[in-house]
């Protein structure tokens, strides 16, 4: 059985003008991961796996430049695909997120469904982790929070819901076991997960 780490990307430059997947870390989110990534619980890691997306690849690039390590780049951990509706203004988004947790069953508005979203980042996990370790060290995986926490319900055996979704502004972790999927610790900000040396 593996400890594992799932961060979400902290706050990111919002451009209208740009695709979601093409924005990237704003001047605090990259602060935020600069301060994270020299935090003596990152010890332990040995492996960074990142979400194909900018703000997963430049989060999971400082932290492993801060730690000698290499980037590994995967399909299929990007945030639940919102392209049909591309950019929505922070209330209308927080509606629609609020039904896309309500109704996992259900496309929102065009949305992948929270269940198939669910179904595709437990599987990639999965299959990532199942690969042989060149060592026994803490994986680290660098994404979203909509799909990490879809991830953390699965882990936790909770039923999709948003009241299992991290707080706001992203930039928070997770830590669970595999194999089997076992919650270890809920979401915590990069800064309270130094402190309580959860990992």
């Amino acid at each position: 059985m593996m400890r594992v780490i799932y961060l979400s990307h902290p706050q990111v430059a919002i451009d209208p003008a740009v695709p979601v997947p093409d924005w990237g870390l704003s001047p605090l989110g990259r602060a935020r991961t600069e301060a994270f990534a020299t935090l003596s619980v990152l010890s332990r890691v040995s492996r960074i796996v990142a979400s194909r997306e900018r703000k997963a690849i430049e989060t999971a690039a400082i932290i492993a430049d801060a730690h000698g390590l290499s980037v590994e780049i995967r399909d299929d951990l990007h945030e639940n695909d919102r392209s049909a509706t591309g950019f929505l203004p922070p209330d209308e988004f927080e509606a629609t997120a609020d039904r896309f947790f309500a109704a996992p069953h259900t496309s929102i508005r065009g949305w992948e469904r929270a269940a198939d979203a669910q179904r595709r980042i437990v599987v990639a996990v999965s299959a990532i982790l199942d690969e042989p370790p060149e060592d026994a060290g803490v994986t680290l995986f660098v994404g979203h929070g909509g799909v990490g926490t879809l991830l953390l319900c699965h882990c936790a055996g909770h039923a999709i819901g948003r009241q299992h979704d991290q707080s706001g502004g992203g930039g928070n972790v997770f830590v669970f076991e595999h194999p089997p999927f076992r919650l270890v610790s809920p979401w915590q900000s990069m800064e309270d997960a130094g402190s309580r040396r959860a990992f």
